[in-house]
């Protein structure tokens, strides 16, 4: 999961996968990752359509490419309202904190829950981490 963790960091963007009610895909830009209390965690607004989405189909894919690699991970997302895990995550984003607080009814992080990650390029096979 460090591993996870520490290639989207560096990607600093990846793309967020979710499923509308109706089954359209939505893909999107995110940038936030986090890892708390041996969990990795992404950070979004309840107020969003992708929060509406993730409430209704939590099932959701993230992808990054750092330009040689790219890394796929599937999951489930599972809301934690706990401030600790709000706090956490907007101490590691301070520029968040002027959109965000731990205390509002808009700050929601999520964490990866039944991950399959798999890293992939054009040269190496395949490998694959759960978590």
């Amino acid at each position: 999961m460090k591993e996870v963790f520490e290639f989207l960091k560096k990607c600093g963007t990846y793309y967020l996968a979710t499923v509308e009610a109706d089954g359209q895909p939505r893909v999107r830009p995110f940038g936030t990752i986090d890892l708390f209390e041996d969990k990795l965690y992404i950070q979004t607004g309840k107020v969003k359509d992708v929060s509406k989405q993730i409430a209704t189909n939590p099932k959701a894919e993230l992808c990054a490419f750092d330009g040689k690699k790219w890394l796929r991970v599937t999951c489930t997302l599972v809301r934690d309202d706990r401030i600790e895990a709000k706090t956490h995550m907007l101490d590691q984003y301070p520029m968040l904190k002027k959109m965000y607080d731990p205390a509002d009814d808009n700050t929601e992080v999520l964490y990866l829950k039944d991950a399959t990650a798999t890293f992939s390029s054009f040269t190496d096979a395949p490998k694959t981490i759960k978590f």
